[in-house]
C-alpha cells in the first residue's frame, strides 16, 4: 500500500533555436509532451511495475487533472482508493530541450483539504503487507484517521517525509529523507562534515519520530542508515550514476518497501533500494523506465478519461462537444457538476455503457437511475473502447453523436467519455455515491456482490444497485434485424453479456429480458 499526495507530472519536450525578441530568454518550440503520475502516484507505479499488487490511497480533485491521473494509474495496474480533494490537482511541468530541464512550472495553488477515508480504506491498511507513506506536503499524511490506522498497523511502514509535511507516526520501521530534507528538519552544526551532518540528522529524526531506522539518501553516493545505538551503515552505489534524477527518491522508497514486504531486514532493504535507485538513474530515469503515452502537438487527444480537447495556456483543457447537449459532455462539464452537487450535499449517481443505438430500454434505466439522487452522470465507452469490446464493426454511431444524444435527455446531467475497457478509472475519479446497472433479479442480475464495480465502489463507501431491464429491447438485435451483422460478447463496461442475435425475430416485444448498452 502507498499512502500520500499524487501530482500530475508533465514533461514538455522541444527545441530551442532562438531567443525571445522582447526578453533574453530561450524560446522552446514544443514537439511533444508526456503525462505521468507524480509523488505518491509515481511510487505506486514503480511498485506495480515490479509485479506487486499495489493499492494507492490518495486524494483526487474534481478536475481534468484528477481524471487524467485516475486513468494513468489504472493503466499502470494501481488500485486507487480515492479521497476527496478540495481545490485543484497539483501539476509539475518540466520544460525540456535536448534532455535538459530549462524550467519547472508548478500549478495547482495551495494544497486542498483531503476528505475522510472510508471504512474500506482503513480495513485495507490493516491488511497490507507493507505500507509506504509518500508525503509531498499536501495534506494526505496529516489526515487524522489515516494516521491512526498507520500507527496501528502491524505491517512494516516506510515513511518518505517532506519538510512541509507532518512527523512520521511513531514506530515506523524506516524513514527515508534525502540530505536537503534532513538539513531542514534537523539544523546542521557549523563546520560539520557531510556524513556527520547526515548521521546527526538521522539520529535526531529517529529519536523524535521513535522510528526503527532512518536512511538518508545521498544522491549518487548511496545512503546512510542509522539504527538505535549503532554505528551508521554507509551503503554506496555500485558505480557512478549520472542522469535525470527525477523520481529517484520514489524509486528508492518503493524498492525498500517491497523488500520489507518480502521479509528483508532493514539493512537488506536499504541495500536493495540503493541498487534499484542507482540503476534507475543510470538507465535514463523516468523517461526510460516508464515511457507513458506521448501527446504530440498536432492536437490529437491523449488516451484515458477525456473530452474533446483544445489548446489553451500551454496545456490541454477539456471542452464540451459543440451542438446538441454539448455543454454537458466532457470532463470539464462533469467536474463543474460534481462541484455544485457536492457543495450542496447532494447524491451523485452514475451509470455507464456503450449506448450504441439509443433505445427505450436505455431511456427507462437512465430515468430510473436519475430518480435515485441529485444528478446522473453517464460514463460512455469511446469508439476505441467499443471496438475493443465488440469488434471492428462497432460502434454504429460515433462517440460524439452518442454523447450528444445522451446529454440531450432530460434525465442525464452530464456525460464523460473513457477509453479503457471498464469504467474503473472513471469511477475512481468520479467517486459516485451510487452506481446503477440494468439487471434482472429473476436471472440473478440483482446480486450486487457479483458486480465487478461493487468492489470499486466500496473503496470510498459508495453503493451499487441494479434496476430492472425494460423487457424486449436489445441493441444487438436491432443491428441484426437491420442487416448490420451479428454482435456477441460482453456488451460494454457494465459487464452484461450481449444476447446472441436471432434471425427472424418477429417483434422486439417478444424478446426476453436483456438489452445491450
Amino acid at each position: 500500500m502507498v499512502v500520500g499526495d499524487t501530482l500530475l507530472d508533465r514533461d514538455v519536450e522541444g527545441a530551442v533555436n532562438r531567443l525571445c525578441p522582447d526578453s533574453p530568454v530561450p524560446v522552446l518550440d514544443e514537439t511533444a509532451a508526456t503525462d505521468r503520475p507524480g509523488g505518491a502516484g509515481l511510487a505506486a507505479v514503480f511498485a506495480a511495475a515490479q509485479g506487486a499488487e499495489v493499492v494507492l490511497v490518495t486524494a483526487l480533485a474534481d478536475d481534468a487533472g484528477g481524471a487524467r491521473l485516475s486513468a494513468l494509474l489504472a493503466a499502470a495496474g494501481v488500485q486507487v482508493y480515492p479521497l476527496a480533494l478540495s481545490g485543484a490537482t497539483p501539476e509539475k511541468i518540466r520544460l525540456r530541450a535536448r534532455g535538459r530541464v530549462l524550467l519547472r512550472h508548478d500549478r495547482g495553488g495551495a494544497p486542498g483539504e483531503p476528505g475522510q477515508p472510508s471504512d474500506e480504506v482503513l480495513r485495507v491498511i490493516g491488511a497490507a503487507s507493507a505500507v509506504l507513506v509518500s508525503d509531498y506536503g499536501r495534506g494526505v499524511a496529516r489526515q487524522p484517521a489515516l494516521r491512526a490506522a498507520l500507527a496501528a498497523t502491524r505491517a512494516p511502514v516506510v515513511w518518505d517525509p517532506h519538510p512541509r509535511g507532518p512527523a512520521a507516526v511513531p514506530g515506523v520501521h524506516l524513514a527515508t529523507p534525502n540530505e536537503s530534507e534532513v538539513r531542514e528538519l534537523v539544523p546542521a552544526l557549523p563546520g560539520a562534515s557531510r556524513l556527520a551532518t547526515a548521521s546527526r540528522g538521522a539520529q535526531g529524526l529517529r529519536r523524535r519520530w521513535r522510528a526503527g531506522a532512518v536512511a538518508v539518501t545521498l544522491g549518487g553516493d548511496g545512503a546512510l542508515l542509522c539504527h538505535a545505538g549503532s554505528t551508521p551503515l554507509v551503503v554506496p552505489t555500485a558505480g557512478s550514476a549520472e542522469g535525470d534524477t527525477c523520481g529517484a527518491g520514489d524509486r528508492f522508497a518503493a524498492a525498500a518497501s517491497l523488500a520489507l514486504a518480502q521479509g528483508a531486514l532493514v539493512s537488506e532493504a536499504v541495500q536493495a533500494a540503493v541498487a534499484e535507485a542507482s540503476a534507475y538513474v543510470a538507465g535514463g530515469g523516468v523517461a526510460a523506465v516508464l515511457p507513458p503515452p506521448v501527446r504530440p502537438v498536432s492536437g490529437r487527444s491523449e488516451p484515458g478519461l477525456r473530452a474533446p480537447q483544445s489548446r489553451m495556456n500551454g496545456g490541454w483543457v477539456p471542452t464540451g462537444v459543440v451542438g446538441l447537449g454539448g455543454d454537458r459532455v466532457g470532463v470539464a462539464a462533469v467536474a463543474a457538476l460534481l462541484a455544485d452537487v457536492r457543495a450542496a450535499g447532494g447524491t451523485v449517481v452514475a451509470t455507464g455503457g456503450c449506448f450504441d443505438l439509443l433505445h427505450a430500454g436505455h431511456v427507462a434505466t437512465l430515468q430510473t437511475a436519475r430518480q435515485l439522487g441529485d444528478c446522473l452522470i453517464v460514463c460512455l465507452n469511446s469508439d476505441a473502447s467499443v471496438a475493443g469490446l465488440k469488434g471492428p464493426d462497432r460502434p454504429v454511431m460515433s462517440e460524439g453523436d452518442r454523447g450528444r444524444l445522451l446529454a440531450a435527455l432530460s434525465c442525464v446531467d452530464a456525460v464523460m467519455i473513457f477509453d479503457e475497457p471498464t469504467p474503473h478509472a472513471a469511477l475512481s475519479w468520479l467517486r459516485p455515491d451510487i452506481w446503477v446497472k440494468g439487471g434482472d433479479y429473476a436471472t440473478g442480475g440483482g446480486d450486487a456482490g457479483t458486480l465487478p464495480e461493487a468492489e470499486v465502489l466500496r473503496r470510498w463507501g459508495g453503493h451499487t444497485v441494479v434496476v430492472p431491464y425494460l423487457d424486449g429491447r436489445s441493441t444487438t438485435d436491432m443491428i441484426a434485424r437491420s442487416g448490420g451483422g451479428h454482435a456477441t460478447g460482453a456488451c460494454c463496461a457494465t459487464g452484461h453479456p450481449a444476447e446472441p442475435a436471432r434471425a427472424a425475430a418477429p417483434s422486439p416485444v417478444t424478446r426476453g429480458g436483456e438489452w445491450t448498452r
